[in-house]
C-alpha cells in the first residue's frame, strides 16, 4: 500500500463519509486533567448560540442555520435535561471553548440502555491544547453518575482524529457497525494505524478521498 501523502484536517470533508458507532463500558474510564486556566461548566439557559458557535468553529456546521437545525433536532424541548448533561470547557476569560453532552439515543431505537456521547467539539483556535481527552472523560464520568454503565459514541470518518481518541480510551466498533461500515473502518485504520483495528485492512490513499 502506498503511504499517505495528503495532510488531512481533523474534520475533513474530502474523506469518504461513513457513519461509525463505537461502544464501551463506563466501569474504568481514565481521568485527564484540564490544562491550567480551564474549567468545566454545565449548560445554562441561553447557551444555545454558544453551543452552535463552538460546533461551527469545529466545522461541524457550515453556518448558524445548520447549527440551529441540529439543536432543534437534538435538544429543543429537552433543555431542562441539559443542566446536568451538557458540559462546556471554559477558559480564563470565562469564554466557553469546547463542549460535549452525556445524552441518549433521541430516536429511541437503541434499547440497550446505553448512554450516548453527543456532539464533541473544540473551537478551532483551541484545538491541540489538550482539551479533548479531559472533556470526553469528564462527560463520560457525568454519564456514569446519571446511572449509565455502558456508552455508545456516534461519529464518522471525516472526524478521524476524534475516532482515534475514542479508540485510545478503549472504545471499539460495535459489531453491526463494523460490518455495515467496514470500508469506513478501513479508512480509520489507514489514517490512524491504530492497533485496535487489527481486523481491518489498510487501503490506498486514492480510495480514501471522495
Amino acid at each position: 500500500m502506498n503511504g499517505i501523502n495528503i495532510a488531512f484536517d481533523n474534520n475533513d470533508k474530502r474523506i469518504k463519509h461513513y457513519e461509525l458507532l463505537l461502544e464501551g463500558s463506563l466501569d474504568s474510564i481514565c481521568e485527564y486533567p484540564l490544562p491550567d486556566g480551564y474549567y468545566f461548566e454545565f449548560y445554562q439557559d441561553g447557551d444555545r448560540d454558544t453551543w452552535i458557535e463552538i460546533e461551527k468553529s469545529a466545522k461541524e456546521f457550515l453556518d448558524y442555520d445548520e447549527g440551529l437545525a441540529a439543536w432543534n433536532k437534538y435538544y429543543s424541548g429537552r433543555e431542562n435535561e441539559l443542566h446536568n448533561r451538557m458540559v462546556f470547557v471554559v477558559n480564563e476569560s470565562r469564554k466557553k471553548v469546547a463542549t460535549a453532552t452525556a445524552f441518549y439515543d433521541i430516536n429511541g431505537k437503541d434499547k440497550s440502555g446505553a448512554g450516548w456521547l453527543h456532539w464533541v467539539a473544540v473551537k478551532r483556535e483551541y484545538q491541540g491544547k489538550g482539551l479533548s481527552k479531559p472533556l470526553i472523560t469528564y462527560v463520560l464520568h457525568v454519564m456514569k453518575t446519571l446511572g449509565y454503565t455502558h456508552a455508545k459514541i456516534p461519529t464518522q470518518t471525516n472526524t478521524w482524529l476524534a475516532v482515534k481518541v475514542y479508540l485510545d480510551l478503549g472504545f471499539r466498533p460495535i459489531p453491526e457497525n463494523a460490518v455495515n461500515s467496514y470500508m469506513g473502518w478501513r479508512i480509520i485504520k489507514t489514517l490512524t494505524k491504530h492497533k485496535a483495528l487489527h481486523d481491518f485492512d489498510s487501503m490506498d490513499e486514492k480510495d480514501i478521498v471522495c
